[in-house]
């Protein structure tokens, strides 16, 4: 006999059927913070960006923290700012140093899945104008490349999966998350 096959429900994607947060992770300029506000409209979840937290937090920006009470410190006040996140169905864009601390990363990984903004270096070098007032977390005359090179294998280590952003829109980096998480994504 010749099933039917069955009739496509163009319905609005639901929102997700469990309250995992997406964690968000790449480099300076990469775009978490863009991506991730997205990323939130289109899963009905809510957005918080780690280092905007810190700033309101501390009334200060990540530059000025870093200046006043140095790399140290500001490592510590990331990491248990991430660690003190009790999140549910939530969209997370981090600080590109969030990958530094093993223990802040399980407790991402353990509230849903972590995804890889990865961009090629000579892309972030062309974004990025302002390295040393933006608050990127380097000890003093350590370049963009070297950072690069030190935390793409701690970016791969933590990624459940990967985007790479090259050529892509901000809505098919989107587009692509979803897919590779397995959800469904809505035709335009």
């Amino acid at each position: 006999a010749n099933a039917k096959p069955p009739e496509r429900r163009d319905e609005p994607m639901k929102p997700l059927a469990d309250d995992r947060n997406i964690t968000l992770i790449g480099m300076p300029g990469v775009g978490k913070s863009t991506i991730g506000v997205l990323l939130a409209k289109e899963t009905r979840r809510q957005f918080v960006d780690t280092d905007v937290l810190i700033q309101a937090r501390h009334g200060r920006t990540l530059q000025d923290i870093l200046d006043a009470d140095g790399l140290d410190a500001f490592r510590q006040i990331e990491e248990q700012a991430v660690q003190e996140l009790d999140l549910h169905a939530h969209v997370i864009a981090t600080g590109g140093s969030v990958v530094y601390y093993d223990a802040a990363m399980e407790h991402l990984s353990a509230s849903g899945p972590v995804v890889y903004l990865e961009l090629a270096l000579e892309l972030l070098e062309r974004r990025i104008e302002n390295l040393s007032t933006r608050g990127v977390v380097r000890p003093p005359g350590v370049s963009l490349a070297d950072l690069y090179a030190e935390r793409l294998p701690l970016y791969r280590r933590w990624a459940d999966v990967t985007v790479d952003c090259w050529g892509k829109t901000q809505d098919g980096v989107v587009a692509e998350i979803l897919t590779k998480l397995g959800w469904r994504v809505e035709s335009a």
